[in-house]
């Protein structure tokens, strides 16, 4: 990727052709000497180097919030980026008075983070609620404050800050100070900026990076990165026909936030809450997900349980692999080298359908899971039509379970049912002893989540003490 990136940082117009695999987090520390945003962590858990990036969709901007420590400078070209500085005005704004007043700060590496995470939850709602503001604060970590008194200053300042509608959200925040004025020019000045588009080349292929930027980032500043771009105002989730279509590039937030999904799966909030940190989830892609073959990948595990398609291109041409398939051992694909995933599609439910996700991890939010799984099943009258069934952290790959599918098939759902395929599950696993639990922890783990499915959808005839 050898084109100039061009983007707007704060107020300043930026061109540079530094190694599109820079960090941003980097590049204004060093580069631009904007040391406002902190490195804490470099994993995207602390929160410190947090920054707003906004992106143009149809004249209006949306902002996001996002670890800059994972972000490539390439993934800014046209947009614009938004640090501590650029929040900054003569005298402290509403929210910065509020972590003043309520004693939010003591050493004060964590603030900028807090503050930067906080505008952009105003920036992207327009009713507020100290509840919700205190959840997109997620992804940041106070090491020496204590969170009661930043608790009280969201609280302060949601209470405080009230919408005209007649206004813009984004006028509305730079008349209460919140934003500086020049906020309102950024639309028009991003217009002026040409878009990249994508070419098929060669090089690694790169999508959110999220997982990629903790473990090779160095190795990437000397590699041919190729970043995927795609047009923020094209729809990343549609129907066609009796088949829903993710773009490959669609971010968990996204997915997590998707009405197309909601309609059919009422509880895809509650699932992908446990998908890493609000920052984590706006840069995290499904395609990533999938392509990084983590044997304990949230969506993957989710689309598997959906009897997912990929579909692969490499130049004009196209091929469709389902997702059960496409693992072949340990990070180990049925991909050529230089295709890439364009998108995943899988059918939609056309008859009486259940469907549930399960994960277990260390800590229940922002955590990796020791072992995850989902099913989807159909029935008529409690005979079972179909079914698809995944697990996660049992196997060298995300896995899809065979053979307890084909023992399920056509049975009528029963309490012995459901111990006798738990028996056949532990003859399709592998689980080894990590970090995350031992290999028996694990088998034990899969056989209750696996329960748990059954007694979640199926409450009337399934009971804890049917199947323990």
């Amino acid at each position: 990727m050898k084109n100039e990136i061009q983007f707007i940082c704060n107020d300043r117009e930026i061109t540079t052709a530094v190694h599109p695999a820079t960090t941003v987090l980097d590049f204004l520390r060093k580069s631009m000497r904007l040391t406002g945003t902190k490195e804490g962590c470099r994993e995207g858990d602390c929160g410190a180097c947090t920054v707003l990036v906004g992106e143009l969709n149809n004249e209006i901007i949306l902002y996001k919030p996002v670890n800059s420590c994972l972000l490539p400078l390439a993934s800014l070209h046209g947009k614009h980026l938004v640090t501590i500085e650029g929040i900054n005005q003569i005298e402290l704004n509403p929210l910065q008075h509020a972590f003043v007043d309520e004693g939010a700060s003591q050493c004060g590496f964590c603030t900028p983070g807090f503050l930067v995470s906080l505008t952009g939850y105003f920036l992207t709602n327009d009713i507020y609620s100290a509840e919700e503001a205190i959840n997109s604060l997620d992804g940041n970590i106070c090491r020496c404050t204590g969170y009661a008194s930043i608790k009280r200053s969201v609280e302060k300042v949601t209470n405080e800050i009230k919408l005209n509608k007649n206004y813009s959200t984004l006028e509305k925040l730079v008349e209460l100070k919140v934003l500086p004025g020049y906020f309102l020019t950024i639309p028009e000045r991003l217009a002026a900026i040409k878009l990249l588009i994508n070419q098929h080349a060669s090089g690694v292929y790169i999508s959110g990076g999220t997982d990629l930027f903790v473990q090779q980032w160095e190795k990437l500043l000397s590699s041919d990165v190729q970043f995927l771009q795609r047009d923020a105002s094209t729809p990343t989730i549609r129907i066609e026909g009796e088949s829903c279509f993710i773009d490959s590039q669609t971010t968990i937030s996204e997915i997590k936030s998707s009405g197309i999904l909601q309609k059919y799966f009422p509880q895809l909030e509650n699932y992908f809450q446990y998908f890493g940190s609000l920052p984590i989830r706006n840069r995290a892609t499904a395609g990533g997900n999938i392509i990084n073959a983590s044997p304990i990948g949230d969506m993957t595990n989710f689309l598997l349980a959906l009897n997912a398609q990929l579909h692969l291109k490499e130049k004009d041409k196209g091929r469709v692999v389902p997702l059960k398939n496409f693992y072949t051992g340990y990070k180990q694909l049925d991909k050529k080298e230089n295709e890439i995933l364009d998108s995943v599609s899988f059918n939609l439910p056309q008859n009486v359908f259940h469907f549930n996700f399960e994960k277990v991890s260390k800590r229940t939010f922002l955590d990796i899971a020791s072992v995850n799984t989902s099913i989807y099943l159909e029935e008529e009258n409690l005979t079972i039509k179909e079914i698809h069934l995944s697990a996660g952290g049992v196997a060298p790959y995300p896995l899809y379970l065979f053979k307890t599918k084909e023992f399920l098939l056509g049975k009528t759902i029963s309490p012995q049912l459901v111990k006798e395929a738990a028996e056949i599950i532990q003859t399709e696993i592998s689980p080894i002893s990590d970090a995350r639990g031992s290999a028996e922890y694990k088998r034990l783990l899969l056989r209750q989540l696996f329960f748990a499915h059954f007694i979640k959808l199926f409450p009337k005839i399934i009971s804890l003490e049917e199947v323990v």
